[in-house]
């Protein structure tokens, strides 16, 4: 559970006020050590700013009032400064200010906020008897905060709202500002986003778009692929790589994957090329690159076939030096919510370094128009709006160090599991794949990525021999799994036709084991810990 702030209960703690002081200051404390989220409203700066020097001038009353002012202001600020420095902000909206025939405008502001909450997420800590009695059910005194029994937050399986706290202030005004200019479509969040994107990957164009899958589908529109053509792809991935093959009237070609990273296997792609392979995309699956040179090589071979990185997993990542993205023809990367680097919706954006592509595929996205209501070719809806692109630019001066942290988790997590199932404390490299499998480990890592790449662990997975019975477990446990992906495309009943299984052997044995782990920033070395120990129990 949260706690909003009443200003007597934030005057109490910074001004140790007696004898409100200690519950006040326990209360809160209790909160966050369960992992409730402490929150400060921004419509009552003035108003903490008034009472804390009031309540500071109060404990000495026999201070010279003109000669200490100043420092009185000062260690009042200072005091507010350092207690709201892990605490959150709360907005203060325009629907919450109609509040001036209230008794109290402020304590009415205040519960008026807690409706952005979903129901019994969020009390109001107060010590006014009045507001206590008025609404029982949305206040909270700190005596009943230090009685009840507050329980602890449940692990998530992605934590994007602790993510969101640490972007509150730069999220807002990016949102904010949108609504102030009003351009919704196509305005300067949009170029913006754009440049940004460009610069950090190297590639010549970002073309921002309404999703991943619009990002693949648009850029093998720009090729001009369609009936009578074949891509070649990973029947090991989310179902959009292939869709979009279909869509355009192409036939996707099944190439099995390798079993240490899951990705496309380069060495099979050769033998599936015909006269009629027009593309080939490989995905960078959980974060980690495609052996991208191996396939542009191989592209290059046989007439300079385009490739198209699927890289919805892997932004971010680096290829011997390169950024996800810009290692071929064509890249492309998803913002969805859950990704490394994610949106509050659908998003996604394609990159290139060939101008006529480039044109291509912003005519594409909208609808095919080269001018306006000139229609040059066949066209989308594709464009990605401004209030996703602020989300994604309000991420983007932390993604750095999210990357760094996520690659922090992953190493811990394969620590744990490395003693766990081979008794060292190091990191497990398994150059020799799965066989670990063979020799009757329950639970498997994947294989660390190659030193010529680094990965975002979009995903953390594991293969685990019983993987209904372990999710089970962890489920017990309120531990969040997932399963990336349970049923490889060529086995699913829209694709089937176009493939026997029997030809991506190791992608359906990967897909009955494979599960996913919690992964995130966030995630504390405590939580990794108990996950594993709970893993290893028979």
């Amino acid at each position: 559970m949260d706690l909003l702030l009443d200003v007597d209960i934030v005057v109490d703690i910074c001004a140790e006020r007696a004898p409100h002081h200690e519950p006040a200051k326990l209360a809160v404390a209790k909160c966050m050590a369960a992992g409730g989220r402490v929150w400060l409203y921004a419509g009552a700066v003035q108003t903490l700013d008034q009472v804390m020097r009031a309540a500071l001038r109060h404990s000495d009353p026999d201070s010279d009032k003109a000669q200490d002012e100043g420092e009185l202001v000062e260690l009042a600020r200072q005091r507010l400064a350092a207690f709201a420095r892990d605490k959150q902000w709360l907005a203060a909206l325009a629907a919450e200010c109609d509040v001036f025939a209230s008794p109290d405008p402020l304590a009415a502001q205040l519960l008026h906020a807690l409706a952005r909450f979903q129901p019994g997420q969020i009390r109001l800590l107060t010590r006014n008897p009045r507001l206590l009695q008025q609404d029982p059910v949305q206040t909270i005194s700190p005596s009943d905060v230090l009685v009840m029994e507050m329980p602890a937050r449940a692990l998530q399986f992605v934590d994007l709202a602790t993510q969101q706290d640490r972007i509150r202030g730069p999220l807002e005004q990016n949102l904010h500002r949108i609504l102030h200019h009003g351009q919704y479509i196509l305005g300067p969040e949009v170029s913006a986003l754009e440049q940004r994107l460009a610069s950090d990957t190297g590639a010549q164009h970002c073309i921002t778009v309404a999703s991943g899958t619009e990002a693949l589908l648009i850029s093998l529109m720009a090729l001009g692929i369609g009936p009578g053509d074949e891509v070649i792809t990973t029947p090991f991935t989310f179902v959009a790589t292939v869709e979009v093959i279909v869509l355009v009237g192409a036939t996707p070609v099944f190439v099995d994957i390798a079993p240490d990273t899951c990705n496309i296997d380069a060495s099979l792609i050769e033998a599936k090329i015909t006269a009629k392979t027009k593309a080939i995309i490989p995905v960078s699956l959980y974060g980690q690159p495609a052996d991208m040179d191996e396939i542009n090589a191989i592209a290059a071979r046989h007439g300079d076939i385009p490739v198209i990185e699927d890289a919805a997993q892997s932004f971010g990542a680096t290829y011997k030096g390169r950024q996800s993205g810009n290692l071929s023809r064509f890249g492309c990367t998803s913002f969805f919510p859950s990704k490394p680097l994610g949106c509050y919706g659908d998003g996604g954006a394609i990159f290139t370094s060939d101008d006529a592509l480039a044109q291509a595929c912003r005519e594409i996205r909208v609808h095919g128009q080269s001018a306006r209501y000139v229609h040059s070719r066949i066209g989308v809806g594709g464009r990605m709006d401004g209030l996703q692109c602020a989300v994604v630019l309000a991420k983007l001066d932390r993604f750095a160090q999210d990357i760094a942290q996520r690659q922090a988790v992953a190493r811990r997590y394969h620590a744990l599991l490395a003693k766990d199932t081979q008794g060292s404390t190091g990191m497990a490299e398994h150059q020799d794949k799965i066989a670990a499998l063979a020799r009757g480990s329950a639970v498997t890592p994947l294989p660390w990525p190659k030193d010529d790449r680094t990965s975002v662990f979009a995903q953390y997975s594991i293969l685990a021999e019983d993987r209904d019975g372990l999710q089970a477990r962890l489920q017990s446990a309120g531990i969040p799994t997932a399963v990336h992906y349970p049923i490889p495309l060529n086995e699913q009943p829209a694709y089937r036709h176009l493939c026997c299984p029997d030809c991506t052997p190791v992608a359906r044995r990967i897909a009955r084991q494979i599960m996913s782990l919690p992964m995130h920033p966030e995630l504390t070395e405590a939580e990794q810990a108990r996950i594993v120990a709970l893993m290893s129990q028979p």
